[in-house]
């Protein structure tokens, strides 16, 4: 009895010995508009034999100040999603984990603004100027070529942005306000308001109901959206379409253009896992997947666009920038001179 107790005893063993791992968890915290293909998703997990799981926690400030109050007793292993607008913010909280990835071998220097690697580029993106093109071709009217031109009398009340204290992209546009003008943002703000500019809170009121390409009947055929946003009128038209409705206006400095970077949260108790998945959002398979999924740009050159994103969006050759560093040192300052010159 006591030696068929031991051979059982051992096969067990044997049994516990050969059975496969159970997969481990990486939780990867995002912004809401984060997306990823099913099937990339599963390539990472089958490869590394992990479950990925996805904790959408915002907008992209919403997602800092998460992370910020929660660096004592991290949420996530991962996070991706903070933006050039938010770096130093981020990096002043010290909640990123130095790693630097094999793959940034890969990416323009343009794009590493974190010399310290805590935080890894994974895609950019341009705020823009948005126009209606039947619009402007039924009134026989040029379009706006220059931040300038949109304080002319011809286009009065034609512009809809957005209010940068609520939304990311009202945000990035003062920013490319504050690249041109300097101090005297708040003059060319002034101009704008004369000019009869609508504010409204967020994206998808000024671009669904206030802007005329995409509403059919908005007042204003102009709207701050992205350089990529003429790509998705293509792409998700219904009936389809042959040519984009939009255009984007991309002259030097009228875009403002978003980076965003992924980054292991301090603390992570998977940082193999933390590091390979980076790895991996820098890779060909992920970064061709962002397109279609974001409506971004890869930072990895070798991707390879989608056809239609590659033919109807936009970036501009000279986008606005901003040093992170003097981002955060003014950020409040500027939306407070913004709010008084707009109330």
């Amino acid at each position: 009895m006591k030696r068929f107790s031991f051979l059982l005893s051992a096969f067990c063993l044997l049994l516990t010995a050969c059975a496969p791992a159970q997969p481990a968890t990486l939780t990867i915290m995002t912004h809401d508009s984060f997306s990823v293909s099913e099937d990339v998703v599963k390539a990472f997990e089958t490869a590394n034999n992990v479950k990925l799981v996805f904790l959408p926690s915002g907008d992209a400030g919403s997602m800092l100040n998460k992370a910020i109050l929660t660096k004592s007793a991290p949420l996530a292993d991962v996070m991706f999603g903070v933006d050039n607008t938010f770096l130093s913010r981020a990096l002043e909280a010290d909640i990123f984990e130095v790693y630097e990835s094999p793959e940034l071998k890969n990416i323009p220097a343009e794009f590493k603004l974190d010399s310290f690697y805590r935080a890894t580029p994974i895609d950019f993106g341009d705020v823009c100027i948005n126009y209606d093109k039947k619009y402007f071709a039924d009134n026989n009217l040029l379009v706006p070529q220059t931040l300038d031109d949109l304080t002319k009398p011809e286009y009065k009340n034609l512009l809809v942005v957005e209010n940068p204290a609520t939304s990311s992209t009202g945000l990035a546009f003062m920013f490319a306000t504050v690249a041109h003008y300097g101090d005297g943002f708040t003059d060319y703000w002034r101009a704008l308001k004369d000019n009869g500019a609508v504010v409204v809170d967020g994206w998808e009121t000024a671009y669904y109901t206030n802007f005329s390409a995409s509403s059919g009947n908005g007042p204003q055929p102009m709207v701050v959206s992205y350089g990529t946003s003429p790509a998705a009128e293509v792409i998700f038209a219904d009936p389809p379409v042959d040519d984009a409705p939009t255009a984007s206006i991309v002259s030097a400095g009228s875009c403002f253009r978003q980076i965003e970077f992924a980054a292991i949260l301090s603390g992570t108790q998977q940082r193999p896992l933390a590091e390979k998945f980076i790895d991996f959002m820098l890779s060909q398979q992920f970064q061709e997947d962002v397109p279609l999924q974001m409506f971004v740009y890869p930072v990895n050159p070798n991707a390879t666009l989608p056809e239609a994103f590659a033919q109807y969006a936009q970036a501009p050759a000279e986008p606005a920038a901003l040093d992170p560093n003097l981002i955060a040192a003014n950020r409040d300052e500027w939306l407070q001179a913004w709010a008084e010159v707009m109330k």
